[in-house]
């Protein structure tokens, strides 16, 4: 029972082309938004979609995956852990994120033309 702990699961749909950095000593890291979608109907009994954005960070081999076939608009399944961070930006304010670092990305959808 304790690997569900801190566990997530998404399917959706790539918000903008991975950022990958490289760092001093080689590692890679890459940064990028995922669109899980929830349809419902609403009391008129219309339909009704809610999209939900995410902030995905992968390292090493999932990085590079993710940099070379998940662009844009691509559907990804992936498996990994919240993680939750705080900085400073330029004005000096403290800002919070709660990120998704991906231990496993897996390519949905037809193959690449």
């Amino acid at each position: 029972m304790s690997t569900l702990r801190n566990r997530v699961q998404l399917i959706g749909n790539v918000g903008q082309d991975p950022e990958i950095t490289t760092l001093k000593n080689g590692r890679k890291v890459t940064r990028f938004s995922l669109a899980t979608n929830e349809y419902y109907k609403n009391t008129k009994g219309e339909k009704v979609q809610s999209t939900q954005w995410h902030f995905i960070v992968a390292w090493g081999r999932n990085a590079e995956i993710a940099e070379k076939y998940a662009g844009k608009g691509k559907e990804i399944a992936l498996e990994g852990k919240l993680t939750s961070r705080s900085y400073e930006d330029k004005e000096g304010h403290t800002r919070y994120v709660t990120e998704v670092v991906a231990s496993e990305i897996l390519l949905l959808g037809g193959k690449p033309e």
